[in-house]
């Protein structure tokens, strides 16, 4: 039987190469994305579309995260900013949120026997999150195994994060060696009532920024 693995997806570019890379190694993939009152549900929607394209089992989780807000991605009353280049933290900052996906996750895959977690986060080309770096992720599972069941029992979860060392255009190279179509793909903060990207975000840029500097044409529609 072929291990499973639990992908926390949002249906951006990170995320859906995280799949990709997951099934060419041999992992069935239980996706799951999050309603955690951002600003529109259109990932939500995309990510259904691209988990059905790869052929992989789908869920969706609500966190309350809109209840303590504190983000330009949870509260309508904070404005989301253009890409500066600052290396501070930006007001895009979730509170907690990949701790949030993660212990979701954990909890899936404890209930799934599931012993591997993906995430698509890098600290390269990124917003400078407290929650993407590489200690963070040795913490949670450090957590994930003393907090669990099946931790505690000897079967251990690892968390997996291929992309981490990698530039945006890294990853576009690798996920279109590996068949991805981003034109499935969503990554905007805040898109127009027809799905159309920004193109200013500091997610849009990234993503600008990574298939010009791969060499692959951008299939995002901008307004």
């Amino acid at each position: 039987m072929s291990p499973k693995a639990i992908v926390v997806f949002s249906g951006g570019v990170d995320s859906t190469t995280c799949i990709a890379i997951a099934q060419s190694q041999g992992y069935e993939c239980i996706a799951l994305s999050f309603n955690y009152s951002q600003r529109h549900v259109i990932e939500v929607e995309v990510a259904k579309k691209v988990a059905a394209h790869f052929g992989v089992e789908h869920r969706v989780f609500t966190l309350p995260s809109g209840q303590f807000g504190g983000s330009a991605l949870t509260d309508k009353n904070i404005a989301v900013p253009q890409y500066s280049g600052s290396k501070d933290i930006p007001v895009t900052y979730v509170p907690a949120r990949n701790t949030m996906f993660l212990a979701i996750a954990l909890g899936l895959a404890e209930v799934s026997k599931a012993h591997h977690i993906f995430l698509g986060i890098n600290t390269i080309d990124y917003s400078h999150y407290p929650d993407c770096r590489p200690e963070y992720l040795e913490a949670f599972q450090n957590l994930a195994n003393l907090a669990t069941k099946a931790g505690v029992e000897g079967e251990k979860f690892t968390i997996h994060a291929p992309l981490i060392h990698l530039t945006k255009a890294e990853i576009i190279k690798l996920g279109t060696k590996l068949g991805v179509d981003y034109g499935m793909t969503f990554s905007c903060y805040e898109p127009d009532e027809n799905a159309r990207a920004c193109g200013q975000c500091d997610s849009c840029t990234f993503r600008k920024k990574g298939f010009e500097e791969a060499g692959v044409e951008d299939p995002t529609v901008y307004y």
